[in-house]
């Protein structure tokens, strides 16, 4: 499942090139569709339900941190490239390092700070790319650090609360819609108002590449750790620069280092993943 919404994912940030939106209101768009589709089929199956207001603020307030990775991500695609912005997610794991034994009081895990150094060093080699590149990728790494916030308080959030990912999802929606409602007011209104050939991406966006792979996500942090679920999105990159080489040609605008640093990032995928393979197998 956890690879499935990997997969998925790595669409996403092919979207930041068709739509012509800036990286704020094509997030506002994308969540709206997203609460409207997944509040439909939550409707159709019977599981929307209220929930009591402590639970709700905790679930909306990690909405809150998803929105603005989602805003920084495709601020980043839209500064660079799909390849830069993409390839700045796998410093999520680097984040997610630092910020757990913050978050969650536990000790540093060694070999997971030296899975993480791989990563970072593929990431150091992308960032030789031009200096133009340079603002896209700060905004990347912006992304990925509330990326790791967003999944380590989401661990949390689900077990104080006991939501299913559905749910959990559907209130982190309504919490990234009110944030955002309420910047979107300042924002100029030719600025905010999409294209006739946005509207269909718009829909895939928020649809098929939103909610599905999220729901698997969620599901997937509640049996893997937050660095696992992060260092395996490190994928995304991969899936995404295939994407973006065949519909946008874009392999004319990397240097050998990028594919080094992409090798590296996968390296540091491959590794994690045998390590929670060994440990289920010994938990079996």
């Amino acid at each position: 499942m956890l690879h499935t919404a990997v997969f998925l994912a790595g669409w996403t940030g092919i979207f930041g090139r068709l739509i012509s939106l800036g990286g704020l209101p094509l997030v506002w768009y994308r969540i709206m569709v997203s609460l409207a589709v997944l509040a439909i089929v939550m409707t159709l199956m019977g599981r929307l339900h209220k929930l009591p207001w402590k639970a709700f603020a905790k679930i909306a307030g990690c909405g809150f941190i998803l929105a603005l990775h989602w805003v920084a991500f495709y601020a980043s695609i839209q500064a660079s490239n799909v390849s830069i912005g993409v390839a700045c997610i796998a410093t999520s794991c680097f984040f997610t390092t630092l910020l757990d034994p913050l978050i969650n009081r536990k000790k540093l895990s060694w070999i997971e700070i030296f899975i993480s150094f791989i990563a970072i060093s593929g990431v150091l080699l992308i960032f030789s790319l031009d200096v133009r590149y340079r603002l896209g990728i700060a905004l990347g790494l912006l992304s990925a650090a509330l990326y790791s916030l967003f999944a380590l308080l989401n661990i949390n959030v689900a077990r104080d609360t006991g939501q299913d990912s559905a749910t959990m999802l559907l209130y982190e929606l309504v919490g990234g819609v009110v944030l955002l409602s309420l910047l979107v007011p300042f924002l100029p209104a030719a600025y905010i108002v999409p294209h006739r050939q946005d509207i269909l991406w718009l829909l895939l966006l928020g649809s098929v590449f939103t909610v599905l792979p999220f729901l698997f996500q969620l599901h997937a942090l509640r049996s893997l750790s937050a660095f696992t679920v992060n260092l395996a999105y490190n994928l995304e990159p991969v899936y995404s620069i295939a994407f973006a080489a065949i519909l946008f040609g874009e392999l004319q605008e990397v240097n050998f280092s990028f594919w080094i640093g992409v090798a590296l990032i996968v390296i540091s995928v491959l590794m994690q993943t045998r390590r929670e393979v060994r440990s289920d197998q010994r938990f079996n």
